[in-house]
């Protein structure tokens, strides 16, 4: 399954092209590995993707 910038444009918007990479990367993982519905997974993957970055 991959997932587009445009599925969560108005989350992502703000993000540095390499997290919301990261984000979109880690959300995927947790809907396919932890049954997490989309909306939690990706936020989540943005809180995650924001502490990689740092």
């Amino acid at each position: 399954m991959d997932w587009t910038f445009e599925d969560f444009k108005t989350k992502l918007d703000g993000l540095q092209p390499s997290v919301r990479k990261e984000a979109l990367k880690i959300a995927q993982e947790l809907v396919k590995e932890n049954g997490y519905s989309r909306e939690k997974a990706i936020k989540e993957g943005i809180k995650r993707a924001e502490e990689w970055f740092l």
